[in-house]
């Protein structure tokens, strides 16, 4: 990585936090990467003070990966997008925070997100991963659809995928569903059948059920009939996602996460043939509102100067 003399010029850290890990990227102002670091969940909804830490450790990380030293943290610009900060009570508690760097401008982890898909204002970003949801950005109004949380939400995620696979296997295991390929591809991951698949599940969390949604995209374009119905139904969900988020005339409208490719083709072909490329990460996206609030908040404070 290049590195860059501190003074320079302003560096900015574009930090993207969610509920399974923390991915931080410093840059400059034209958006040349210097350094990258990963840390642990960042989701304050699940632990604030773990949020903090997560994103400290993603920060220290990037500035090693910079070849910068550790004083540069002071220096940094950060624009932070958080899983969880769309709750007031933790927006709060996160902007209060005595934080590492020379500014942080805080907001939800969807913003960034669609803010880095379309390298602008405006426009609809759907996550389609562990967790699902919808977010469009439009004359300065947010629009939030699903993203409740898993098992009560995030229809057609990964995990979601994951937990029907379970129960369909189980199901025709005594003989009470149709069977499926399913029960032996899983099976065979798990190393158990039947009952023995309920002691291997036995305090599962979210990332462990998605992590068998691959197996119900491959069963299902092998033509296997449950795993068909699972991704139908998970498709037909982000399809509805879709069609409410582009009657906000965003302009422009992406899906991403880890599922989003093998999903797509099961999507509504109207709304499948409406989505566009991301054309950056989240945290470029971060970067991107981060130099938005530094440039105003310097333009207002020269305005109060002259004014003075």
């Amino acid at each position: 990585m290049a590195k860059m003399p501190l003074g320079e010029q302003p560096l900015f850290i574009g930090i993207d936090g969610g509920g399974t890990k923390c991915r931080a990227s410093i840059m400059t102002a034209d958006l040349q990467v210097l350094g990258t670091g990963v840390g642990g969940p960042a989701n304050p909804f699940q632990g604030v003070q773990q949020a903090k830490d997560s994103i400290r450790t993603a920060a220290e990380l990037a500035l090693i990966d910079a070849g910068l030293p550790p004083s540069a943290m002071s220096e940094l610009i950060a624009g932070a997008g958080l899983a969880g900060v769309n709750v007031p009570s933790l927006y709060d508690v996160m902007s209060a925070w005595e934080h590492p760097f020379k500014e942080m401008h805080l907001t939800t982890d969807l913003h960034i997100a669609c803010l880095g898909a379309h390298n602008r204002d405006e426009g609809a970003v759907m996550i389609c991963g562990t967790g699902s949801c919808g977010y469009s950005f439009v004359n300065n109004e947010s629009l939030f659809i699903g993203g409740h949380g898993f098992p009560i939400g995030d229809k057609g995620s990964g995990a979601w995928m994951g937990l029907e696979a379970i129960q369909a296997i189980l199901l025709a295991y005594d003989d009470l569903g149709p069977q499926t390929k399913l029960s032996e591809s899983i099976g065979e991951f798990l190393q158990a059948s039947g009952v023995m698949i309920v002691d291997r599940m036995f305090g599962a969390k979210q990332g462990d059920y998605a992590k068998f949604a691959i197996f119900v995209v491959d069963a299902a374009d092998a033509g296997d009939a449950v795993a068909i119905g699972i991704a139908k139904e998970g498709a037909a969900y982000m399809s509805g996602i879709a069609r409410k988020l582009w009657a906000t005339n965003p302009g422009r409208m992406s899906i991403i996460g880890g599922l989003a490719p093998r999903l797509i083709p099961w999507m509504e072909k109207d709304m499948a043939e409406k989505l566009s490329p991301a054309l950056y990460q989240p945290e470029f996206g971060a970067v991107y509102f981060a130099k938005q609030r530094f440039k105003y908040i310097n333009n207002n404070q020269s305005v109060l100067t002259t004014a003075n």
